[in-house]
């Protein structure tokens, strides 16, 4: 069998595969469920128009996410033109504050390339000084339309919140400053892998509160020019949906 022949059934199984996991992919079945029709228009041009509104930026996030569970990823704006093009400056369409978890990249798992997302990350989306400060510059100084908090299903950081938690120890150095932002979200009428897991949608939930609670990012929402948007990308089928909570 040749090296070409190989490849090509490789990928057929894999394609195969992740369609099992993913069933058929429904038009608005991830970001965008129940949001009204938005344009997609801006200065940049790199991979097509970009987004400039809140609907837009989800739109195109939705259908990178849509390519990268299929297989079929584009993998765009990484040609030289695009690198030669981003020396001068950089126009991202979204915010991606999401965990540190090596699973979860999400310029991977939007199918987005250089220049199109601002992403921050940290273990269990947790906030400080720093966190914030780059989604406000984000927002603030580039005029991003759109921040997303990207929880995902299995989360270790929310994990080990959960487990010390219940056992009363500590986690060693700065960690237990995970513990002590994710707390606020745990369930304690709920066990075991229940109370993890519910803790994932109810962690972002907050987070996703407390950034619209901003005053930079406010006044935006209030606007019309931003949404924060809570979602969660699970392993298993390697889609990305909202959760309860969108402002």
């Amino acid at each position: 069998m040749t090296p070409d022949v190989e490849r090509h059934e490789d990928r057929g199984r894999r394609l195969f595969v992740r369609a099992a996991l993913t069933g058929t992919v429904a038009v608005g079945a991830g970001l965008i469920a129940g949001l009204p029709d938005g344009r997609t228009s801006g200065p940049e041009g790199l991979n097509g128009p970009r987004p400039t509104t809140p609907v837009s930026a989800l739109r195109a996030l939705d259908a990178g996410n849509q390519r990268w569970r299929t297989l079929h990823e584009r993998h765009p704006d990484e040609t030289r033109a695009v690198r030669k093009t981003l020396v001068s400056g950089q126009h991202p369409f979204a915010v991606i504050l999401g965990c540190v978890d090596s699973r979860v990249p999400p310029e991977l798992v939007f199918d987005q390339g250089l220049g199109d997302l601002l992403t921050v990350r940290s273990a269990g989306e947790v906030l400080d000084e720093a966190v914030l400060a780059s989604i406000a510059y984000g927002v603030v100084e580039l005029a991003i339309p759109l921040v997303v908090i990207l929880g995902h299903q299995s989360c270790g950081a929310v994990a080990a919140a959960v487990h010390a938690d219940e056992s009363g120890a500590g986690l060693p150095g700065h960690m237990q400053y995970l513990v002590d932002q994710i707390r606020p979200a745990i369930d304690r009428t709920l066990t075991g892998a229940a109370r993890v897991d519910a803790a994932v949608d109810a962690n972002v939930r907050l987070v996703a509160g407390r950034l619209s609670a901003e005053p930079a990012l406010a006044a935006r929402i209030e606007a019309g020019g931003l949404s924060v948007i809570p979602a969660r990308y699970e392993l298993t089928s390697q889609r990305v949906h909202r959760i309860d909570g969108a402002h």
